[in-house]
């Protein structure tokens, strides 16, 4: 198992640590800056350490939102998919990970902002106390500079009276902090996967807030609440004789009334090529939104799976990429994702949706995917396509053995990659590096298979016509049925094919038992590198997952299983 965790998310832990490193790196650096930083020598006599921790999460945060717009770049994943450093092995495996890695950043982002809002609070109150009656020293005389004609304050906190804390809130550091917290707090928690599982409009567009907070993050250094001497002072004023002679500033030559100016902001600095970049990837879109897309046939099937095909003008795609799309007339702003179900050699381009949500439902009440089975195009309502992005499923063909496991409409991926075989089996292509695919599906409703039986019959026609049954190997799982279905099955059981498929290959009923199926591949192909491809629930993904580990060898020799899960 080790072995499998050194093969597989070795390269994954590195990342990690490096971007950990950065963060502490930044963190310790900046804190240790403003605690010995001499400008900010007086800052400190008033705020104390809250200064250093305040400065420091803030770099940590522009670090963090500088890479949190990166990894949903799907454009820039995409092209850095086809750059030849990422064609092969665990770099592109990393490319597959992009969503994991956008929440860690977000972790990241909320740690710090914690941190920072912590801090400033401190802040807040210390710069109160040292205005107030009962200052005293050193804090209360830097607290009274600005009073006079040409000086220029220190703590912003001009006049101590019941109302400071809510004039301090409407400057426009403490405004813009607000909102960023509101924000963030909003997408944060809007983010859950309980949230997204019951309402997934509601996280779309509670996500888009984004363009507030970054515009919010650009314009709240402008305040400059935090305040340091002006190089000019420095150099004239030294704190460490004049510190101890503060009733003697302006009046001796040596100690000249200190000099305060804010700092000048640089969070537009860390965020302006990744918003730009974003920016080009949005632009693209509506880009992509104004070209045409015919919708050639649409067809409903009996488990509410509703089937569009579709033509784009210069449209190519790669078995296993999936696509973004939106239909103006449930919304202007949504834009949903789902796989490519045509292969490319195909003059379409198809995918398969099930009713599961709201924007869902609404789509195939538009295309009346409940009255009719089949229906031809008419007046059927307008479609826009962002894509093809490419995915982790892509990469099936580069194993030499390759997996497959589908549960339910998780199945809607593979079905590009087995036409994809069907057409390289019928065509006169070079030899494949795949020599073998295993396909699992796991549904619990028999009406699911309808759609997809017809595309493994023709597959498994046409790979006995070539002598190639050796190629594909498929398991069917039911997990659900009724008294009438079990009578039905148990009536037909001794038929040549199956009563539920149609297929040769026999259905089975309940549940796959991983550990033989892995143990039988291992034994299968004990010198190969396996590529295990998943679409479906998170519960099945972390069984699959642990049977890559342990039926993974420690020799480099062995049999390795490379765990791949197909995420949007």
């Amino acid at each position: 198992m080790m072995g499998y965790w050194i093969l597989n998310e070795s390269l994954s832990v590195i990342l990690v640590l490096s971007w950990l490193g950065v963060n502490l790196y930044l963190f310790i650096d900046t804190f240790c800056w403003y605690e010995k930083e001499e400008s900010f020598f007086y800052t400190r006599v008033i705020l104390g350490s809250t200064l250093a921790w305040a400065r420091a999460s803030a770099t940590c945060l522009n670090f963090n939102c500088m890479l949190i717009l990166l990894p949903i770049s799907r454009n820039l994943i995409s092209f850095i998919r086809g750059a030849s450093i990422c064609c092969r092995g665990p770099w592109r495996r990393q490319l597959d990970k992009n969503l994991k890695f956008h929440k860690l950043v977000a972790y990241g982002i909320v740690v710090n902002a914690t941190i920072h809002v912590a801090a400033h609070v401190c802040n807040l109150e210390r710069y109160q106390r040292a205005q107030s009656a009962r200052a005293q020293g050193l804090p209360a005389a830097l607290s009274q500079l600005g009073a006079a004609a040409g000086e220029s304050y220190l703590n912003p906190v001009r006049t101590l009276h019941p109302n400071t804390t809510a004039e301090l809130l409407m400057t426009v550091a403490g405004i813009t902090g607000l909102i960023i917290s509101l924000a963030l707090t909003l997408i944060v928690t809007s983010s859950t996967e309980f949230i997204r599982q019951i309402s997934y409009e509601l996280f779309w567009y509670t996500h888009h807030v984004f363009i507030v907070f970054f515009i919010s993050l650009a314009v709240h250094g402008a305040g400059r609440i935090v305040r340091g001497q002006t190089p000019e002072s420095v150099l004239l004023h030294n704190v460490t004789i004049c510190r101890d002679h503060y009733a003697e500033w302006g009046a001796a030559a040596q100690c000249p009334v200190p000099q305060f100016s804010g700092k000048e902001p640089s969070t537009w600095k860390w965020v302006l090529g990744p918003v730009v970049l974003y920016a080009c990837e949005r632009i693209i879109r509506v880009w992509r939104f104004q070209q045409e897309v015919i919708i050639t046939k649409v067809v409903s099937h009996p488990s509410g799976v509703l089937e569009l095909h579709m033509k784009k003008r210069h449209f190519k795609m790669a078995p296993g990429q999936y696509i973004l799309v939106q239909c103006p007339s449930i919304s202007s702003l949504e834009w949903h994702p789902f796989t490519l179900t045509s292969a490319p050699q195909e003059d379409f381009f198809s995918v398969h949706i099930r009713a599961a949500g709201d924007w869902t439902g609404a789509l195939c009440q538009a295309f009346d995917a409940e009255g009719q089975a089949l229906r031809e195009p008419g007046n059927l309502p307008r479609l826009a396509v962002d894509g093809p992005f490419g995915a982790a499923l892509t990469d099936v063909f580069h194993y030499p053995v390759s997996v497959c496991i589908a549960a339910g409409i998780g199945v809607t991926p593979f079905a590009a990659v087995l036409k994809s075989l069907w057409y390289r089996c019928c065509e006169a292509q070079p030899p494949l590096a795949l020599s073998k695919v295993y396909f699992y599906w796991i549904c619990r409703d028999s009406r699911a298979f309808e759609w997809f039986a017809d595309l493994l019959l023709s597959l498994e026609t046409r790979m006995s016509e070539q002598g190639k049954t050796h190629l594909l190997s498929y398991n069917i799982f039911l997990t659900g049925w009724d008294e009438n279905q079990a009578i039905h099955i148990a009536l037909h059981c001794d038929e040549n094919t199956d009563v539920i498929t149609g297929l040769q290959q026999k259905t089975f009923y309940g549940r796959p038992n991983w550990n033989n199926e892995f143990r039988q591949i291992a034994y299968n192909h004990p010198s190969s590198s396996v590529g295990v491809f998943f679409c479906g629930p998170k519960a099945l993904s972390k069984t699959l997952q642990r049977m890559c580990r342990l039926y993974s060898s420690a020799d480099p020799r062995g049999v390795r299983f490379y765990y791949n899960k197909e995420s949007f």
